[in-house]
């Protein structure tokens, strides 16, 4: 049975590795040993596997009916984001040195984009009490519609130890119909402070952040509803 090619590789190396010595200087064959020796160690080594974050589970058991009155039901869009999030790198900026460059972890990744958890978090926890829905469905004209554009989702370092998950986002809430009657807009900015100065650490905040802005939201639809003239 053929071996591994890591163990021929390692067999043929020392073979060489005594002819060398047979054929060459000393200090030459010892400078012929090191870079076999550093050839022999990378190939050993494994390569860093990335790690993979979302949200987490969400629910973990269903949902008992919510003794509240039932909400209207509500257009929830596609949340939109700028280029810079249209990724999946785990972000994060050093407030201290250069806060205007967006870094990436090198070895974290989100398992989707971000915008895209935000609305799966969304229509999660606003289906809790309301009917949601998505662009292409078939909704009564004058149905609530919600838009979100996503504005920043980083990790943001104050300090080299010290760090919060940043979330910012524009809202707008408006009704459907020829044309939309656009009700109200406003803008939602969360900071959760890191448990740890990683990767791990400011994706556990920004989750944070992510729950905390739809508990918000759903309090401002609430508003906005409450305060629209009656037709």
């Amino acid at each position: 049975m053929q071996q591994p090619f890591i163990h021929r590789f390692g067999r043929c190396a020392l073979g060489g590795l005594a002819g060398l010595r047979r054929r060459l200087p000393l200090a030459a064959a010892s400078a012929a040993a090191l870079v076999m020796a550093a050839a022999l160690s990378a190939c050993g080594t494994p390569p860093a596997r990335t790690a993979v974050f979302d949200f987490g589970p969400g629910a973990t058991q269903p949902v008992m009916a919510n003794r509240k009155a039932p909400l209207p039901p509500l257009l929830l869009s596609d949340v939109e984001a700028s280029s810079a999030l249209d990724g999946t790198a785990v972000l994060y900026r050093l407030a201290y040195a250069d806060a205007q460059q967006l870094r990436p972890y090198a070895q974290a990744r989100w398992s989707m984009p971000p915008a895209q958890l935000l609305r799966q978090r969304l229509r999660e926890q606003l289906g809790l009490r309301r009917s949601v829905f998505t662009p292409g469905d078939a909704v009564a004209p004058g149905t609530l519609a919600l838009r979100l554009e996503l504005e920043e989702f980083s990790q943001l370092f104050s300090a080299a130890q010290t760090s919060s998950g940043l979330l910012r986002v524009r809202a707008t809430v408006a009704r459907t119909g020829s044309p939309a009657k656009t009700l109200a807009q406003t803008s939602f900015v969360l900071q959760r402070a890191a448990a740890s100065a990683d990767a791990a650490g400011g994706v556990q905040a920004l989750a944070q952040a992510s729950d905390a802005l739809v508990q918000q939201l759903e309090a401002w639809l609430q508003q906005v509803a409450a305060a629209e003239p009656a037709p």
